[in-house]
């Protein structure tokens, strides 16, 4: 990003296809304590039942999402399903200048995107045990049905066959949410003594 950032600290890129579980990993590492800077991601589409704003992504509308896209304050950001999806660099930043390891949540585009420009970025591809599994998961989810399902199956297909691009796999298997985050953390810790 530039010089601001403080020494021995790393940027960390969740991704993984939609229902894998990234956001339930991400609540539950905030539940423990740990404490990393969890990037709030921006977008463009509309508040589902229970989200906060500035907590679960900050929500703006789309013409103020593209002005903030021209003036080059998104780390990344990708139009997703339609909705524009973006990280403030500012705050990632400031974290990283203050010694915090960031932590951000993306889609493969953005992941990739990201590793482009900062290619010691630590890149972690959540998995799911099967594909299988997956849509069992997407089905409980209930926030996708019909058409919108079988395009987000489609799309983690695709998705899958990114795995290469990424420095780590994650497996985010039931009821083992904390395995995976042992997992996360076990990779922080090796991606910083490499630095």
């Amino acid at each position: 990003m530039d010089s601001q950032v403080a020494m021995n600290t790393v940027l960390v890129v969740i991704s993984g296809c939609s229902g894998v579980g990234k956001d339930a990993i991400l609540v539950r590492m905030k539940e423990l304590g740990l404490s990393y800077f969890y990037a709030v991601t921006a977008t463009s589409r509309p508040k589902r039942p229970g989200e906060i704003d500035g907590v679960d992504y900050h929500f703006i509308n789309k013409p103020a999402f593209e002005k903030m896209m021209e003036n080059g304050e998104f780390l990344e950001w990708a139009n997703v399903y339609g909705n524009l999806y973006g990280v403030p660099k500012r705050t990632v930043r400031e974290a990283m200048a203050e010694g915090k390891d960031a932590i951000v949540k993306v889609d493969i585009q953005g992941a990739a995107t990201i590793k482009n420009i900062m290619p010691e970025a630590i890149t972690i591809f959540i998995a799911p045990p099967s594909l299988e599994e997956l849509q069992r998961r997407l089905v409980k989810r209930k926030t996708e049905s019909g058409t919108d399902l079988e395009l987000r199956l489609e799309t983690a297909q695709k998705e899958m066959e990114s795995i290469p691009l990424f420095d780590y796999v994650v497996v985010s298997h039931n009821n083992a949410i904390d395995q995976a985050i042992a997992d996360i953390e076990a990779i922080i810790v090796a991606g910083k003594r490499r630095q």
